[in-house]
């Protein structure tokens, strides 16, 4: 498949500016893959479609305010500095805007409390930089950053954002976007979904900008993934494990947990333990070996996203879904609303 393939066109009203007033009251969209039946809910809904002894699969990275705003030195120019991944301590890959005003050896100061030195470029037009700080950066970060929101959300982040863009069960910091099929979970419905007997397990898998970078290429073959950081631990990979033996389903909340899972895998088929990067990037055609059903919201066209769920239920499948998502008015993106693939 190309490129072209996976573009459609979307009305801009239909792009969510905020989140459902209820987490778990959002719309809910069930596309089967087997009759292809499209039916709808409320996100609650999902507890119906789990069973006893079924995995429920979650990210539990944790989003952390990466936008930074800052003055070049000599010329005071503002800048934005957005954190993507650190490098290593004080290191750090990030994006600066606008990109044209920042050069390598040019040095930028954020706030009172941090400044950087711009020391090399990246192949994906980024910055490397060297921050000067004293204390906790991170601690330091969480108090002058911003909550880094996608650029489709048109409006500056506000109050509520720092919670509502961040999943009740976030624990690992380290992402810059948030795993957004996650958002829709409450606690109180986590706690119903273990009651029914379904095991959770939690991974992580760190998401930055490259999931939401655009495809340029019509050949797939030729894009590039930009690398995101996961963690699965042997608890984790045992009971996915166990519950594929069983004949139960492993159910994915969201894309990141399916490329982190499909990422560390035996060749047998069989989940994998361990930690570091991965840039796996699912195009059709591909053959699943451990997610067995996802849940996800709706992706932006001609994106890897889409094109991950259209390779899990088909494209034809998720196009005529789409479609009637765009009649039936659902809200898009991450503050949108969700669907579940069975």
């Amino acid at each position: 498949m190309k490129l072209s393939d996976f573009k459609y066109t979307l009305p801009d009203k239909l792009i969510a500016q905020y989140p459902s007033e209820e987490r778990d009251k959002c719309r809910l969209m069930i596309v089967n893959r087997e009759n292809g039946a499209i039916e709808e809910g409320i996100f609650a809904d999902v507890i119906d479609y789990m069973e006893k002894g079924d995995c429920l699969v979650i990210n539990q990275t944790k989003v952390f305010p990466a936008r930074l705003e800052g003055t070049k030195d000599k010329t005071d120019a503002k800048v934005e500095v957005f954190l993507l991944r650190e490098l290593e301590q004080g290191l750090w890959e990030v994006l600066v805007k606008p990109a044209r005003k920042v050069r390598v050896g040019n040095r930028l100061t954020i706030g009172n409390e941090l400044a950087c030195d711009v020391i090399d470029n990246t192949v994906s037009g980024g910055r490397v930089v060297r921050f000067n700080y004293s204390g906790d950066f991170f601690k330091i970060v969480d108090r002058i950053g911003k909550s880094p929101l996608p650029p489709y959300i048109r409006r500056e982040p506000e109050p509520m954002d720092k919670d509502r863009y961040q999943t009740v069960y976030a624990q690992d910091r380290g992402a810059v976007a948030a795993p957004t099929a996650g958002l829709h979970f409450t606690e109180a419905l986590l706690k119903k979904i273990a009651q029914q007997g379904v095991k959770i397990v939690t991974i992580t898998l760190h998401l930055g900008l490259g999931s939401f970078r655009p495809v340029v290429v019509e050949d797939l073959s030729r894009h590039k993934m930009d690398s995101e950081y996961f963690d699965i631990s042997e608890e984790a990979a045992q009971t996915i494990n166990q519950t594929t033996r069983d004949k139960n389903k492993v159910i994915a909340v969201g894309t990141s947990v399916v490329r982190a899972l499909e990422a560390n895998v035996t060749s047998e088929g069989w989940a994998k333990c361990g930690h570091g990067w991965t840039d796996k990037f699912i195009y059709p055609p591909y053959d699943f070996k451990i997610v067995d059903r996802m849940i996800t919201n709706f992706h932006l066209p001609q994106s890897t996203l889409l094109m991950l769920v259209s390779t899990f239920a088909g494209r034809d499948l998720i196009f005529k879904a789409y479609r009637k998502a765009v009649r039936d008015k659902f809200q898009f993106y991450s503050y949108g609303d969700a669907m579940l693939i069975v």
